[in-house]
């Protein structure tokens, strides 16, 4: 199998053997970065130096930020551009839209790609959707995703889960007024969307037990837009995201 671009993975988690897994089954090769985040007797540029030196000595063509989202997260991206790395960052994308700008110009100064994994608009279903409901009107959208599990990172779920939720209607049916949305942790495991028209429903996805290899449409997809820099699931579509997000919390 051909190996492709090669990947620097950014963090030790649960997630990040998940994305590692997917990306060697398709014969990418891999290699873990520590330190994403700055030391206390550490200054920024000292950090910022130092990161950049770690993944720029990988050899790797692609940063993956396995790390959940914090002030830490732009200077780590920064640093990536800075050593000729592609990016990928992990949803919800929660910087501000000042910065979501800067880093843009910054990806676009250096020639760079920078992707935020919305791995559940790569559903089969909602490719569908995208193909009949995207640009019409008079639809209202809603959703729910709950999860067993307690909330580790301590964000709100409507962010933190909400934010798939809401990328689902970005990318499949943007037009659609955004109705119920419900999330959920320590509760009982469900992610499902529907669209509704005045009182029909006009189509409903249940993907609470999906087995598609929505992880690797998402990379590959990013690999092949590496040469247009043309990638629907950029800054700008993370920060519509966080927008419609930003109406739904308190």
């Amino acid at each position: 199998m051909p190996e492709g671009p090669r990947y620097a993975i950014l963090g030790r988690g649960r997630w990040s053997v998940v994305v590692q897994r997917a990306l060697e089954g398709e014969g990418r090769r891999v290699e873990i970065v520590a330190g994403t985040r700055r030391a206390l007797s550490e200054t920024d540029d000292a950090h910022f130096s130092q990161m950049r030196s770690s993944l720029a000595a990988t050899g790797a063509d692609i940063a993956w930020l396995c790390v959940p989202p914090g002030p830490h997260l732009p200077a780590v991206i920064l640093a990536a551009l800075d050593a000729g790395l592609d990016v990928i960052a992990e949803s919800p994308w929660l910087c501000a839209p000042e910065i979501t700008q800067e880093l843009q110009f910054a990806a676009a100064a250096k020639n760079r790609l920078v992707g935020v994994h919305f791995e559940y608009c790569q559903l089969e279903e909602v490719e569908s959707w995208r193909g009949q409901f995207h640009g019409a009107h008079g639809m209202t959208f809603g959703g729910r995703f709950s999860l067993s599990r307690a909330n580790r990172h301590g964000i709100p779920p409507v962010a933190d889960l909400g934010c798939h939720l809401a990328a689902i209607r970005q990318y499949a049916a943007h037009e659609s007024a955004l109705g119920e949305i419900h999330c959920e942790y320590a509760s009982t495991n469900s992610r499902m969307v529907w669209l509704d028209q005045a009182a029909t429903r006009l189509s409903l996805i249940d993907f609470t037990s999906n087995r598609q290899p929505i992880i690797q449409r998402f990379f590959r997809k990013f690999e092949a837009a590496r040469a247009t820099r043309d990638f629907p699931f950029g800054l700008p579509f993370a920060a519509a995201v966080s927008s419609q997000i930003a109406r739904l919390l308190p």
